[in-house]
This record gives C-alpha cells, structure tokens and sequence, in this order.
C-alpha cells in the first residue's frame, strides 16, 4: 500500500512547539544525554511524520525514540500507539520505545539500548 509521508508538517509546528516547551522531566533528562551528537548522531525533539510527533529522531539512521509515561497502560493508548508504531515503521523508521520509569531509574540502560539499536 502506497502512503504519502509529511515529514515536519507546517500545521504541525506550533504542536510540535509546544511538546518542547512543555517537556516532560524524563523527555529532558533523555535529552540531555541525545543532545549535541553525544551518541554519535544528531537528534532532533518532536519531529512530525503526518500527523504523529515523535518524542526524539535521528534523522540519518531513520530512528525514533518514544517515552511512554503511565497513561500508556491504558487499552485504549495501546492500542492507538500499536497503529502509530505501524505507521512510523512503515515510513521506514525505526522506532524504539522506553517506559518513563525506565529512563529515571536506569538512564544507562537506556543509552546502552539505543546504542545497540544503532547497529540492527
């Protein structure tokens, strides 16, 4: 199936404006260790693909970073993040999802997932 991909929609600025704005403590403290080519990549925060923002990406390696905070255990939010999650691989992005609790107790686990994700 052909899909037409909007990669940082216009309509979409002010959205994705106000994600970074108004970034969770975990979206900041990811953030500071994705910034600045630190990985070895340039990130970017709430990058668009059509209608989805996407927490972090890094544009050269096609991949996309998600923080899932506690509403996501809601079937409702799985179900609509399981769609998503097809949409965004279908574009040919790679996407990686972690729990918010995750990033705050063990950032090094994570940056040590993402880096692996680098090479698969």
């Amino acid at each position: 199936m052909w899909r037409k991909f909007i990669y940082n929609a216009p309509n979409l600025k002010p959205r994705r404006q106000q994600l970074r704005n108004r970034a969770t403590e975990t979206e900041v403290l990811l953030w500071n260790k994705l910034r600045r080519k630190q990985l070895g990549f340039k990130f970017v925060r709430q990058y668009s693909v059509s209608g989805y923002v996407i927490d972090f990406y890094a544009p050269q390696i096609r991949l996309a970073i998600e923080i899932d905070g506690g509403y996501h255990k809601n079937k409702k939010q799985q179900i609509y993040d399981n769609y998503r999650t097809k949409y965004i691989c279908a574009a040919d992005i790679k996407e990686i999802r972690f729990l918010s609790r995750e990033i705050v107790k063990n950032i090094d686990s994570v940056i040590n997932k993402i880096r692996s994700s680098f090479s698969s």
